[in-house]
């Protein structure tokens, strides 16, 4: 029911959306044409394709930015910049792909449909919000469920539905093994009976559904509580305790019709993983392209100030644990490490003389643009780190290995909140983890911004 009630809510968002943008550009047309009309009307097939290729771009963006999944804990505010940064890159997709394909169509119709387009859109969310919180509040058409397990497990279903009210969902009690916790609430929800009051609870106070929410050491009596509710019509949901051992997007699949149990899955597949890629080649071949003339001064900078290469190929640990070297310009003597691996520090007497410059400034990363083009990083991900290290981090950090699950990045979120340099491993991880938890090309290009704003400079980088 949860499944089936999320997507209920999440498509009519979309069909919102799509008359929303149908209205927006035929308005921005029609006020195009009629206010100003300087020039002749485009042939009626480019208007129909620009405004299919509005139908296609918009609601892609929007979907891989999160707009289509519920999230009670965005703000009114939080939602309006939401839809503001994917219309933004919606609409330069727009340009972008239209320009490739044909003529490009009038500047003026796209600019006002832009602005139009994320006004609109606003209004709709917010005009969205405030009906189903009108509908909530007067509590029409509520589903009242019943808990089975007043323990963690029994909490964590009521924090969830309680966070997603927007479904409809109230919880009406809880039942539990221990008779000391009978007349005490969670989460300001009651616990009204213990496991074998089921029976009782139903007749005195009917529920749509039964949700089982039974620690592993409970389980013996799942099979008394199922025959019980084997005879009513009611619906039945089990959540397994099995959460504690979920460590990055895991989630229930289906495979020929057996349910199954994803702890642990690849955060980046499918289209997802297409379109990183695809982003990731463009951005990197313009920056191997515009920064050539400055990482060809660099290399000179380099080679006539000390002896040695101009680029130094250091072995480090990417995607899937996959070894790969990433290119940096040389910022330290040759014999560097003739007694073995160790971390800059800072005012390092191995630096060359403009090697303080270059790592200070992050422009010795700058060669990285060529191993993403190659495919070994991406533009925005966990830093790589050196193999000689990671096994220690491992012992350290439990869910260290997690992060090559993804491709390393030339700039990340850790990265752009000041954690480079001789910070914290464990909060580096934690950051990490959180971006591939959450990842959108919408926070790549929030990354992206915030290093070239700046977060490319750091007391930590030496």
């Amino acid at each position: 029911m949860f499944t089936r009630f999320q997507r209920f809510y999440n498509s009519i968002k979309l069909v919102a959306d799509l008359a929303t943008l149908a209205f927006a550009f035929a308005l921005s047309w029609y006020v195009r044409f009629t206010w100003f009309p300087f020039e002749t009307l485009p042939p009626l097939n480019e208007t129909l394709e620009t405004l299919a290729l509005v139908l296609v771009i918009f609601p892609l963006v929007f979907r891989s930015s999160n707009l289509y999944t519920t999230n009670r804990g965005r703000t009114h505010i939080q939602e309006v910049f939401e839809v503001f940064k994917a219309s933004a890159l919606s609409t330069l997709l727009l340009v972008g792909i239209s320009y490739f394909i044909r003529e490009r169509y009038s500047r003026l119709t796209i600019a006002l449909f832009a602005g139009t387009a994320f006004t609109s859109l606003s209004l709709v969310r917010l005009a969205f919000r405030a009906f189903f919180n009108e509908l909530r509040r007067r509590g029409v058409n509520l589903k009242t469920i019943l808990v089975v397990g007043a323990g963690a497990l029994g909490q964590r279903v009521v924090e969830t539905i309680e966070l997603h009210r927007e479904l409809g969902f109230k919880v009406t009690g809880l039942l539990t093994r221990k008779p000391e916790k009978l007349g005490t609430t969670i989460l300001n929800v009651p616990v009204i009976g213990l496991f074998g009051d089921l029976d009782r609870v139903l007749d005195a106070q009917p529920v749509d559904q039964v949700i089982l929410a039974l620690p592993i050491e409970e389980q013996p009596q799942l099979r008394e509580i199922m025959e019980v509710l084997a005879q009513r019509t009611i619906d039945v949901k089990v959540v397994p305790d099995l959460f504690n051992y979920v460590t990055l997007r895991g989630g229930l699949e289906e495979f020929g019709g057996l349910p199954i149990i994803s702890l642990q899955g690849a955060p980046l597949e499918g289209w997802n993983l297409i379109a990183k890629r695809a982003f990731d080649l463009l951005v990197s071949f313009l920056a191997l392209v515009l920064l050539a003339p400055v990482m060809l001064a660099l290399a000179a900078a380099v080679k006539l100030t000390s002896r040695g290469p101009v680029f130094y190929a250091q072995e480090r640990m990417g995607l899937d644990g996959q070894l790969f070297h990433m290119f940096k310009f040389r910022t330290m003597r040759t014999d560097a490490e003739k007694h073995g691996a160790q971390f800059a520090t800072a005012n390092d007497t191995r630096r060359t003389p403009i090697g303080a410059f270059l790592r200070g400034s992050s422009l010795d990363e700058l060669p990285q643009f060529w191993n993403v083009f190659a495919g070994d990083m991406s533009l925005v991900g966990p830093r790589p780190e050196r193999p000689v290290f990671i096994e220690e981090f491992k012992k350290q950090i439990p869910r260290y290995h997690l992060r090559h699950m993804v491709k390393s990045g030339i700039t990340g979120w850790a990265q752009v909140n000041g954690l480079r340099g001789d910070t914290s491993i464990k909060d580096r991880i934690d950051y990490d983890l959180y971006y591939i938890e959450n990842w959108s090309l919408m926070f790549d290009l929030k990354i992206l911004m915030r290093t070239a704003l700046g977060g490319f400079l750091s007391k930590n980088a030496y």
